[in-house]
């Protein structure tokens, strides 16, 4: 197990290391195909929190160890079930001041409070819970062969860590609704065909952490100003996001890594950018 950027945050669910800007974070339970635990989702979701804060992060990788990316609830949770029991809920986490409250909602939604791009990694299975943490990612680069279904009808359920909500906004109304209602299982390829994906890759995680040192090599505040605006776009009206765009370009023309951007353009070399404090 490599050092974690977090020793705090049990690595045996989660791990995560910084380089040159990139936070590399791995759901760390290979034997159980990174299955969700109570231990699983704290980790989860305090990793995604600590993430928000954690200094000269200009990029995030989220990825799983093993054959599967997140094969979904751990089965003992199901067997819980039975006696009305919400493994979730036994999840010791401060309170939430976001929309996401629930502790399977805050751990798909952890991913869009990070201030920076995240990308997941997508291969093996992606099932129920585990394709609604990887929904929660910005991208989602994707096996061909990766199987993902949003499973829950099968077990009596729906889905309920924020899938509900962004599931119409990526694939349509009509596309979630015969994904939730069937609980059939779509190929990498097909998933990115529908919505779920944004592309296939033979080697998702190489190519997210590409990916990552790219968006990492651009000005951090320009790439958190536009990660700002996309997630508001079609969630407000457009008087208020038009706004928005412009607050956002007037404060970045002119500002020190923009002025650098520039610079390092007509001198041709890399940019030296401050991060965000």
């Amino acid at each position: 197990m490599p050092d974690t950027a977090f020793p705090d945050i049990d690595p045996t669910r989660v791990s995560t290391t910084i380089t040159d800007g990139v936070a590399d974070v791995r759901l760390s339970r290979p034997d159980k195909r990174n299955a969700l635990d109570a231990a699983m989702f704290a980790a989860i979701v305090r990793t995604g929190e600590a993430l928000r804060t954690a200094p000269g992060v200009r990029a995030v990788v989220l990825s799983g160890d093993g054959p599967d990316f997140c094969a979904g609830l751990d089965f003992g949770a199901f067997a819980a079930m039975r006696t009305g029991e919400r493994m979730s809920a036994s999840v010791e986490l401060p309170p939430s001041d976001g929309p996401a409250r629930a502790t399977g909602q805050r751990a798909a939604h952890a991913w869009a409070g990070v201030p920076v791009p995240v990308i997941a990694a997508v291969h093996g299975n992606a099932l129920g819970g585990g394709l609604q943490i990887a929904l929660g990612a910005d991208i989602r680069l994707v096996h061909p062969e990766a199987v993902l279904s949003v499973l829950e009808i099968r077990w009596g359920l729906i889905p309920d860590m924020t899938g509900s909500q962004l599931l119409p906004e990526l694939v349509g109304r009509d596309v979630a609704k015969e994904l939730t209602l069937t609980g059939r299982r779509v190929s990498g390829t097909e998933a990115v065909a529908l919505g779920l994906g944004t592309r296939v890759e033979n080697d998702p995680r190489a190519a997210a952490l590409a990916m990552a040192a790219e968006i990492a090599g651009f000005n951090p505040h320009a790439v958190r100003a536009a990660k700002r605006l996309l997630d508001g776009a079609g969630r407000q009206d457009l008087r208020t996001g038009f706004a928005a765009e412009q607050d956002e370009i007037g404060a970045l023309i002119g500002s020190p890594n923009q002025v650098e951007a520039v610079t390092a353009r007509f001198e041709q070399r890399a940019p030296e950018f401050t991060d965000p404090g």
